[in-house]
């Protein structure tokens, strides 16, 4: 590591007012981002531990939507009733998060903003159609994943939460690289109130999560899992790497979106 400042604020108008300085770098968790330190790859000149503002933990429901701290950490999520009974595809999510170590220190907002082209948190915020809460504002899912560890997050921009609309019925299947424990190729499904049906797909884009339209206007006809096998899921823009092809990540959509299908029907 290269030499650093730390601090460790108790609220967020501090954490914001840190931020402000040159170099300054929030850290959640810092399951990502200790390791990138540790390789020298990135050198803040301060790290803002966001770990002891209470304000950002918590799980509430509020009506027809789940609100979730951005500092609260995957193993909170996994372990909440309130999840469970509201999104219980959240707590699949969550429970395949690396292991126990990361689920116990690894949060939300932290994964969101780092925006991993294979993390599990896009996808179902993709999917569900969720709002991410800022210090400053308030930003549309499908606005906020901009690439390959990309966000519209602005220098001193810390999520604060992010509102879940409840779905109908929700899952996650995880096909993960072994060694990592990331998604190779995973989707979250979620049938909608309205019936609509919305599928993130992680870990299979060159260009990091996105929503398959063609699998989403096919289940929201048909929903069922015969209904996946008239889709057509091309290999263009897929990642290619040392784990996967393409073409084998492009028959991983289908594969995974067939077995979502089945787990809740």
């Amino acid at each position: 590591m290269y030499n650093f400042d730390f601090t460790r604020p108790t609220d967020l108008s501090a954490a914001v007012d840190a931020l402000r300085g040159d170099g300054a770098q929030a850290l959640g968790g810092g399951q990502t981002l200790i390791p990138v330190l540790k390789q020298r790859l990135a050198a803040p000149t301060t790290l803002v531990d966001l770990s002891g503002i209470d304000s950002l933990k918590g799980i509430r429901r509020m009506g027809d939507m789940l609100v979730i701290g951005g500092g609260t950490t995957h193993g909170a999520v996994a372990a909440s009733g309130d999840v469970a009974a509201a999104i219980p595809g959240l707590v699949q999510l969550t429970s395949k998060i690396g292991d126990p170590q990361v689920r116990n220190r690894g949060t939300i907002g932290g994964s969101l903003a780092n925006n991993d082209p294979a993390a599990c948190y896009p996808a179902a915020a993709l999917a569900l159609g969720a709002t991410i809460e800022t210090n400053q504002r308030e930003i549309a899912a499908e606005d906020f994943f901009q690439g390959l560890y990309a966000t519209c997050l602005e220098d001193g921009e810390v999520i604060t939460a992010v509102k879940f609309p409840i779905p109908a019925a929700s899952t996650y299947q995880k096909f993960e690289q072994p060694a990592s424990r990331f998604s190779l190729t995973s989707v979250f499904l979620a049938k909608m109130q309205d019936g609509s049906v919305r599928v993130g797909v992680t870990g299979a884009g060159a260009d990091g999560v996105f929503r398959h339209e063609g699998l989403e206007q096919a289940l929201s006809s048909d929903f069922s899992a015969s209904a996946v096998d008239g889709v057509s899921v091309s290999a263009e823009g897929m990642s290619n790497d040392l784990h996967a092809t393409p073409e084998y990540r492009a028959n991983l959509v289908k594969v995974m979106t067939k077995r979502a299908v089945e787990a809740v029907t």
